[in-house]
């Protein structure tokens, strides 16, 4: 079973699992979801999610997903021009250039449709320390 992880928050995850699909605002805005794999979520919350509280991680199981899965290069919208097309398909410009090809391990998961939340098979409270910073939960946690 391969695990690709979100973060959202609690309230979100709580009327997914009542509606039985999430839909990030990314996907109305992008025509994505972001995930991350296990490697990449501390980097992701601590870029994108300071200061936030409420939070959980779902760990989705990519094989139960119904919509398409893509591993692609990062997309950062709140970096990108003003004019940039988030639209399916396209990819910020600055990740297209030839000099700047990403490694592997820089690849994201995006899912091209909504979370079917069947495929969610944990969720886990996901809240920083008194200084912001994130820490895995136990259960995920590969060190050990």
């Amino acid at each position: 079973m391969t695990l690709i992880f979100h973060i959202t928050s609690r309230d979100a995850a709580l009327v997914a699992r009542e509606n039985g699909e999430y839909r990030a605002e990314s996907l109305t805005r992008e025509g994505m979801i972001h995930f991350s794999d296990i490697h990449q979520v501390l980097d992701v919350a601590d870029r994108f999610y300071a200061d936030r509280h409420g939070l959980v991680i779902l760990a989705v199981d990519a094989s139960r997903l119904k919509a398409e899965l893509k591993y692609e290069a990062p997309v950062h919208p709140a970096e990108a021009p003003e004019n940039e097309d988030f639209s399916r398909g396209k990819r910020l410009r600055y990740s297209n250039d030839p000099v700047d090809k990403p490694l592997a391990d820089d690849l994201f998961p995006h899912l091209y449709g909504p979370l079917n939340f069947d495929a969610v098979v944990a969720v886990y409270d996901f809240e920083s320390d008194m200084d912001g910073k994130f820490s895995l939960p136990a259960a995920l946690n590969t060190d050990h």
